[in-house]
């Protein structure tokens, strides 16, 4: 956890961070926490979750880990549970898990697709589900999702992921038109370029996420900290603000 000083925008305030066990979510929910924020670590890997919480703890910060499986309803349900109990209330969702197994349509890999709207449309969807009803009981919230630049545009091989990404944009443009005005819930869709996670480590084959390497090495990609830093700005603004979209990508980054 950085050391810099923080203004604890964020203090008294309540996030659970999906996919936190690495990458941008693990980014996240550190500059939430050095805001002030008590922090629900959700992700399948446990044990990096309770690493991250004793040092979080450490730091002297609120934190929670929750193993949880974004495709699973009752997952979703145990984090908010879990969050609620411990923290009283739920202020900010951010909807970060996500896989990208890219390949061409004609390669016919269903099973990929179905399992990255699994995880990239249903998995924000049963986060959303989870925290509304006490959003709506607080009479304020604010859900963030990590898109992406493909949500924006499709790419060769990426015609699903960014299909998923597009849904995404529908899904935050939606909660803000049933949500904003009417219930005093905000609604974000961070959208990043390539950034260097372990997203990349879901391509399905060896010579892809080779290709893109290279495509890559005399470029520079977003770090995760880059992506929080757009998180922070979106949750942090004053509560009569929605920003809707945020686009972040690497200056290296042409499309």
């Amino acid at each position: 956890m950085r050391t810099a000083a923080s203004e604890h925008r964020l203090e008294g305030k309540v996030a659970i961070v999906t996919g936190a066990s690495s990458g941008i979510g693990r980014a996240v929910a550190y500059a939430l926490a050095r805001e002030g924020a008590a922090v629900v670590l959700a992700a399948r890997r446990i044990e990096r979750l309770e690493a991250d919480v004793r040092e979080l703890s450490a730091a002297g910060a609120r934190a929670l880990a929750v193993a949880a499986d974004v495709t699973r309803m009752a997952d979703m349900h145990a984090v908010a549970d879990a969050a609620g109990t411990a923290f009283a209330r739920i202020d900010i969702l951010v909807n970060n898990a996500g896989i990208m197994p890219l390949s061409p349509l004609a390669e016919g890999r269903v099973s990929d697709w179905t399992r990255m709207v699994d995880v990239n449309v249903n998995g924000v969807l049963h986060g959303i589900g989870a925290v509304l009803p006490i959003m709506l009981e607080q009479g304020t919230g604010h859900i963030v999702n990590i898109g992406s630049v493909a949500g924006r545009r499709p790419f060769l091989g990426g015609t699903v992921y960014c299909a998923s990404k597009f849904a995404v944009r529908c899904i935050s443009w939606g909660l803000h038109l049933e949500l904003g005005a009417s219930h005093g819930i905000r609604s974000t869709d961070i959208q990043p370029g390539y950034a260097e996670t372990e997203l990349i480590d879901t391509l399905p084959d060896a010579a892809a996420r080779e290709a893109w390497n290279e495509r890559w090495a005399d470029k520079k990609p977003l770090e995760a900290e880059d992506v929080a830093q757009a998180v922070l700005y979106a949750v942090t603004t004053p509560p009569h603000v929605s920003v809707s979209e945020v686009l972040v990508r690497p200056l290296d980054q042409h499309s």
